[in-house]
This record gives structure tokens, C-alpha cells and sequence, in this order.
């Protein structure tokens, strides 16, 4: 039986426990992302993406009204299975519905590739956010 991947936009209020505890575990305990750092403020301004597979959610990003992708995470053992790659295409093709013409990422060093898989490019020097290194990156349509 083939997974069933489904990446939904849901409403911050509505899925705000799922979508914290994924980020919860990828950035806050996985990654040791400081947790005032993780819980910005900004979440009920932004538009969230939840991924689920059989119906259990596994991964969740954001865009914000800057056009900035964030808090893209990935549970751990449903990481190298096209999952992300679902989620990011699906973060881009909604930030143009809503009429970007551009967006940006802060991704960290370790997955530069990945976002150069999906037409990205590096803009700028590295810098250290929340103890990790990583890289401005933007992609233009």
C-alpha cells in the first residue's frame, strides 16, 4: 500500500497545537533552537501548511506576509521520502496565488542543496540565526 501524502493550508488557531509540536520537535529538541526563539509572535500572521501521510501529521512550514518561507520542518523518520520537497512546492505555488512575485528563506547550510533543487539561489553572506548556520536564499517567478 502506497502512503498517502496530503499537505493542507490550515488555520493557525484551528491547528496551532499540531503545527507547535512538530516545530516542538524538529527545532526545539532535535536542533536545540531556543524556544523563545522558535515562538516569535508571528504565527497568527502567517499562512501554515500542515503535511500529513495516512492522515498523521509528519511535517508543517509557514509563509509570511513578507513572502519569507519558515519554519520548515520534517519529522525525523519521514525525512528522504519527498515530503518536504511536496511541501515546499506547495508553499511556492500558494505564495503565487496570493501574488508574490518572489519569495525567501533563511535555510540552513546542511540544505542548501535542497532549496537549489527547487530554483533557488543563494543571495548574500552566511550568517549565525539561533546557533545555526545559515544562508539567505530567494527564488523569483
Amino acid at each position: 500500500m502506497n502512503d498517502e501524502i496530503v499537505i493542507d493550508i490550515v488555520d493557525w488557531r484551528d491547528r496551532q497545537d499540531v503545527l507547535m509540536s512538530i516545530r516542538q520537535v524538529v527545532f526545539v529538541n532535535e536542533q536545540q533552537v531556543p524556544a523563545e526563539l522558535e515562538w516569535d509572535g508571528q504565527d497568527a500572521d502567517c499562512t501554515h501548511f500542515l503535511a500529513t501521510v495516512n492522515a498523521m501529521p509528519v511535517a508543517t512550514a509557514r509563509l509570511t506576509p513578507q513572502g519569507q518561507i519558515g519554519r520548515m520542518a520534517v519529522l525525523k523518520n519521514h525525512r528522504g521520502k519527498g515530503i518536504g520537497s511536496q511541501l515546499l512546492t506547495t508553499v511556492i505555488e500558494r505564495a503565487k496565488q496570493l501574488g508574490f512575485n518572489q519569495v525567501f528563506l533563511h535555510a540552513q547550510v546542511s540544505v542548501i542543496n535542497f532549496y537549489q533543487g527547487h530554483g533557488f539561489y543563494a543571495e548574500g553572506g552566511r550568517f549565525i540565526e539561533a546557533g545555526i548556520e545559515h544562508q539567505t536564499m530567494r527564488l523569483s517567478f
